[in-house]
This record gives structure tokens, C-alpha cells and sequence, in this order.
């Protein structure tokens, strides 16, 4: 190791940092001057990567949980040679810039997933680390291993106070994933104080309860980190906590304190931290030249490795033809058996649209061979278990298995799929009751940030949910969901709707989507609009009973009231009722009033129903014409329940006679 090479980095990632954080007059000081060695040994001895190619398959990824550090990565990144400027580095926390306040997937390069809320960055990391698993099950031979790659992780205090993180690495505990080594940053210190104040956890037995190995050293100490992550990589069937203690703002005036932690240094803390620091106090920005000529140096060994690697590949591709094109459809989500057909359904056939889905699965699971995923410890009711296309449960003893058990862990399933889904080469699913999609929406809320293509499954969405009462009976939950930008949300009115959801769902690559599925069975209805496929997914909302060209009433239903509307226009007369399903609000929000009215028919009246909140159904109508619940549920069997909210098809006809 040339560990001045190494030191030279360090100290110039601390100078970068306060220039940057300063400059800027906002940004966090502390971990940046903080961790500085580790990011020096991990980009410069310990990380199998190429800075001339942030993409390479095999790369060792690397995921900042502790996000608000960012000028430590955008430090190192700049170093290492990779595509962030010095320019760059001035402009950091500017709009448009590549170095924003926290990491950003997609705006900067070397940046592997958005870490902002802390613990989510290494509930991310263990998705990744899952991915690497899984396809190394699927592509190596006992020729040539073609995936091979560990995914590290930085995580501070913060991190490992948030719940998210306990539940992702109780996961990672559970699969043995060697191949996962986690840094934590102690320094306890957070924004209040001394952590003690709030966090006495003793987090070595609680990670070895988790089923982790624990190793632990000093921040400073490079040859000894260098020598942890050996130690780490030898056991293969845990993941590895390194414990590095540390000094927060390490070099600063008020160093081994609050006030360092997020405040820039101001001027007069500058030049003491650069007078301690051994730096020039009258060059701002300043790098010490070894520094870049250590990572010069390491160019050729850093491009070697992708060239050895790309050399491995042309020969397996040679020796494995069908691997490879399974290879390439894995990467680009393209079909792998085209024979597979959409499942079929007769007018008036009737299920629940969770077990339509449940259908729909295992269709797009035949035909994609990289779908995986699995749902919340409800398979059975979820209806998302793998059939014929199953390889089994991905566990430490199947690494090849497609059905993931996530356990009660809703937040972490979502982080978790989101990793996947960075990762490349698969396409996660999860799933869980459409109520608890309130323990994960700030995971989905960064899924959508980062136009990562996860889906989501939801059942039971309603009031009909019955008997478990209004904790399970999900009221606004779908007006929330279609509150957050990019979420595609979709609640199919039938079993043939269910299954056209999923293929949208998987056609979507720059967004998530989330299905909502009932509990209750629904009938399959006659579409006056020959169309309707190719409707519901370009405008979200399609005529299924015409009425006529200039209906009096066209009534607008989502989900399971779409069959409720039509029972109730039956028993209206002397009226023309257009039904038309709207299994995408968002989408057919999005359409200009005149392709909505094409669709509606210039109705003298429109009248919504959903079994939810009204409150975005009031821009098509008045609140007076929107047939929806705007109070929580009750406990009772589902016709009960509806009876008891006077939501019935009887009660809605009343009001379309008004």
C-alpha cells in the first residue's frame, strides 16, 4: 500500500470538504473530516472499480447511508478520476449542480442510489447485495465466474437509529450475505449532542443477534481497515459490521461536537482546521498533488480489472451462448419465452382481482425471467407466490431462488427492492396489504426519485376488507399514494383490468408502479370499447358502457365500484348513464379536457365512485356528485360494512336518480 498516497487523498478529501461546505454557506462538515481515511482506502485499496466507466458490471458498489456526508463521496469521486469536476466541486448544493446536497442517483456519476433519509442508503446496499447473489447463482459455471462483486456500505449513527436499517439488516443477517460489509462511523455524535443522550444501544451484540460478524478498529488506521475487510471477506455466511471509531469534524476547531456536524466551519474555523490540517490556509480548494498522482497510478490496475473481466466474459459468452442471451434479457427486461399466453376470462367469470393477480404474476413471471420478488409475510393473502416459473425460495442454500421472504419488514421490502432494481439485471416486485403501504411510502417516495421501475402490490383495498376493522380498511391510502410524483397507481375494476395492470406495470422502466387488488370478488364485465387495452394504459380510463354520444349522467368508477356503477345504472330509467373505468386517476388527470371529454361524452353530469376519500375526484364534479367514503371504516363482514356506510349499488342509484 502506498499509504502517503493514501494519506495525501485523505487530507485533500478534508480540504475539498470545508472549501466546498463553506462556499456554499450549507453542508456537513463533520463525517467528510470525520471518515476522510476511509474513503481514501476504500476507492484506493480495497474497491475492485473503474472510474472510466462507473457502469461496469462487476464493480464493487459502494452506498453513502449517511447521505448528508456527501462531500465525502463527491471528494473521492473527483480524486478517483471519476466524471466530477472541480468545477463541480465549487458548485456544490447549487441548483443544476452534479454535487447536490445529498447523493442523487442519475445526476452524479459514481453515485449508486439516492441517499438522503438516513438508513434507507444501506437498506439499499442489501438489495444490491441480494442481486449479486442471485445472479451469480444464475450466470457463473464452474468455469467462469462472471459476477462476483461485494457491495460496501457507510452508515453513521443516525443510520442505525432509524428503524428501516434494523429491518433491512435483520434481512441480511437472516440470508447470510457475506458479500455485504457495512462501515459505521462512530463517532456518537449526532445533531443534539452526545448520542448517549438518546442511544445506548450496545450495537455490536445487537448486529451479532442479527447474525452479523462485528469487527472492529480506528477510522485512522488505514493498514487496519485494509486488514478488517480481509478479515470481513473471509466469512462468507455473514455480513460484516466494521466498527470504526472516529472523531467527527476530525481537524476542526469545535471537532468531537454537535456544532460540526452540519453548519459550515466559518472562515475563522477554516484557517485553524487547515493550520491543523497541515494545509495552505491562502489556497481554497486546495489538492495535494500525490494525491491525484496516486490515482493516476492506479489507473492501469483499475482499467486491468474490467479488461480481465471483459476478457472472462467474451469466453463464457463463447463457451455459453443461451446464458448470454439470457444475460442480455435479464439486463434489458426483455421476453424469455414468448410462448406464454395472457390468462383469459369470459364475461361474468368472477374472483377477487387479488387472485386475478396472483394469475397475472405468474403469466409475467413466465415470460420474464428476471421478475423476482415476494411480499410482507403475506403470500397466501397477497396471492404473489410463484408457480411452474418458480426456482424456489431465494435463501443461503437456493441463491437461485425467485421468491424473496421479506418478512413483517414493509419499509425495508421496498428499500430492498429498490437496490435490486439499482443493481441491474433483475426486476423487483413486492407486496403487501394496500393500508400498511403507509409503513414504506418513504422508501417509495426515493424509489420514485430515482425513476427506479419497482412494483408494488397491494390487496385488500377497501372497506371490504370487512371483519378486521377500519386499521386494515384503507381510506385515503390510494389519494396518498397518487400524491407522490412519478408513482403510477392502478386499481383495476376486473379480473381482464388485473391483468392488463400487470403488463403496464412491467412495460413501465423509468417509474414505479403500485396496483391496488380487492379482497372481494368482482365480476368481469362487457367494454363497449373495443379498445379498452390499449385505452387503459395510454389515457388510464376507457368507456365500458356507452350510454350514449351525449349521456345525461357518465358516471366515473375506479376498482371494485366499476361493477357497482353498473348495477346501479340498471336500476335508473328515463336516464343515459356512460360508465367508464378509471383504473389510472393520475393518468387520466394528466389528459387535456378535451381528450377527458371524448372519454366522458360531454355528460351533462358526472358523478365518481371510489371506495376512498373523494378529495381528487372533486376537479371532474361537485362534492355533492362524488359517491365516495370520507370517514374511516368499521369492523363487520364486508356487506355489513358497506350497508352500514349506505355504500351499496342501492344507495348509489338513489343518487343518480336525483
Amino acid at each position: 500500500m502506498d499509504k502517503k498516497g493514501v494519506e495525501a487523498v485523505a487530507l485533500s478529501i478534508r480540504s475539498l470538504s470545508m472549501d466546498a461546505i463553506q462556499k456554499a454557506n450549507s453542508g456537513h462538515p463533520g463525517l467528510p473530516l470525520g471518515a476522510a481515511e476511509l474513503g481514501a482506502v476504500l476507492y484506493g485499496e480495497i474497491m475492485k472499480h473503474n472510474p472510466s466507466n462507473s457502469k461496469w458490471p462487476d464493480r464493487d458498489r459502494f452506498v453513502l447511508s449517511a447521505g448528508h456526508g456527501s462531500m465525502l463521496l463527491y471528494s473521492i469521486l473527483h480524486l478517483a478520476g471519476y466524471k466530477v469536476s472541480m468545477d463541480d466541486i465549487k458548485t456544490f448544493r447549487q441548483v443544476g449542480s452534479k454535487c447536490p446536497g445529498h447523493p442523487e442517483y442519475g445526476d452524479t456519476d459514481g453515485v449508486e442510489c439516492t441517499g438522503g433519509p438516513l438508513g434507507q442508503g444501506v437498506s439499499m446496499a442489501v438489495g444490491m447485495a441480494i442481486a449479486e447473489q442471485m445472479l451469480a447463482a444464475k450466470f457463473n459455471t464452474p468455469k467462469y465466474t462472471i459476477v462476483d462483486h461485494y457491495t460496501y456500505s457507510l452508515v453513521g449513527e443516525g443510520c442505525l437509529q432509524e428503524g428501516v436499517a434494523s429491518e433491512a439488516c435483520s434481512l441480511a443477517g437472516n440470508l447470510k450475505l457475506g458479500k455485504l460489509i457495512v462501515f459505521y462511523d462512530q463517532n456518537k455524535i449526532s445533531i443534539d449532542g452526545c448520542t448517549d443522550i438518546t442511544f445506548t444501544d450496545d450495537i455490536e451484540k445487537r448486529y451479532e443477534a442479527y447474525g452479523w460478524q462485528v469487527l472492529k478498529g480506528s477510522m485512522y488506521d488505514v493498514e487496519e481497515i485494509v486488514k478488517l475487510v480481509a478479515e470481513a471477506k473471509k466469512c462468507s455466511d455473514k455480513p460484516s459490521l466494521i466498527m470504526l471509531k472516529s472523531v467527527i469534524g476530525k481537524g476542526a476547531p469545535k471537532q468531537n461536537t454537535a456544532d460540526v456536524h452540519g453548519a459550515p466551519l466559518g472562515v475563522d474555523g477554516i484557517i485553524e482546521a487547515k493550520k491543523t490540517l497541515g494545509l495552505p490556509i491562502d489556497k481554497d480548494f486546495y489538492v495535494v498533488p500525490e494525491a491525484y498522482k496516486y490515482f493516476e497510478d492506479k489507473k492501469t490496475s483499475f482499467a486491468k480489472a474490467e479488461s480481465d473481466w471483459n476478457s472472462n466474459f467474451a469466453a463464457w459468452t463463447k463457451e455459453n451462448p443461451e446464458l448470454k442471451k439470457l444475460w442480455d434479457a435479464y439486463h434489458t427486461d426483455a421476453v424469455t419465452d414468448e410462448t406464454v399466453k395472457d390468462v383469459e376470462y369470459k364475461v361474468g367469470d368472477a374472483c377477487a382481482t387479488r387472485d386475478a393477480s396472483g394469475k397475472a404474476l405468474n403469466v409475467i413471471a413466465a415470460r420474464y425471467a428476471n421478475l423476482v420478488g415476494g411480499s410482507a409475510d403475506l403470500m397466501g393473502p397477497n396471492k404473489t407466490a410463484f408457480k411452474a416459473t418458480d426456482n424456489g425460495t431465494f435463501s443461503p442454500e437456493n441463491r437461485a431462488g425467485r421468491t424473496i421472504e421479506f418478512g413483517i419488514r414493509e419499509f425495508a421490502m421496498s428499500a430492498v427492492c429498490a437496490g435490486i432494481s439499482l443493481h441491474g439485471g433483475l426486476r423487483p416486485f413486492c407486496a403487501t396489504f394496500l393500508v400498511f403501504a403507509d409503513y414504506l411510502r418513504a422508501s417509495l417516495r426515493v424509489v420514485s426519485l430515482m425513476k427506479q421501475p419497482v412494483i408494488y402490490v397491494f390487496t385488500h383495498d377497501s372497506i371490504y376488507v370487512g371483519e378486521d376493522g377500519p386499521t386494515h380498511q384503507p381510506i385515503e391510502t390510494m389519494t396518498s399514494l397518487r400524491g407522490i410524483p412519478g408513482v403510477q397507481v392502478i386499481r383495476p375494476g376486473d379480473p381482464e383490468e388485473s391483468m392488463e395492470a400487470w403488463k403496464i406495470a412491467y412495460a413501465s422502466k423509468n417509474h414505479p408502479v403500485c396496483m391496488a387488488f380487492t379482497r372481494q370478488a368482482l365480476a368481469v364485465y362487457q367494454k363497449a370499447d373495443k379498445n379498452w387495452k390499449e385505452n387503459m394504459a395510454k389515457n388510464g380510463a376507457y368507456v365500458v358502457q356507452e350510454g350514449s354520444s351525449n349521456p345525461d349522467i357518465t358516471i366515473l368508477a375506479s376498482g371494485s365500484e366499476v361493477n357497482m356503477a353498473l348495477d346501479a345504472a340498471k336500476q335508473v330509467s328515463g336516464k343515459s348513464i356512460r360508465v367508464v373505468s378509471v383504473p389510472d386517476l393520475k393518468k387520466f388527470e394528466n389528459l387535456s379536457k378535451q381528450e377527458q371529454a371524448k372519454i366522458t361524452g360531454n355528460a351533462k353530469r358526472i358523478v365518481c365512485t371510489e371506495a376512498g376519500i373523494s378529495m381528487e375526484w372533486l376537479q371532474f364534479t361537485t362534492k355533492e356528485n362524488c359517491f365516495c367514503l370520507d370517514q374511516f371504516g368499521t369492523s363487520g363482514p364486508a356487506n355489513k360494512v358497506a350497508e352500514y356506510f349506505h355504500f351499496t349499488a342501492d344507495d348509489f342509484a338513489k343518487l343518480l336518480k336525483k
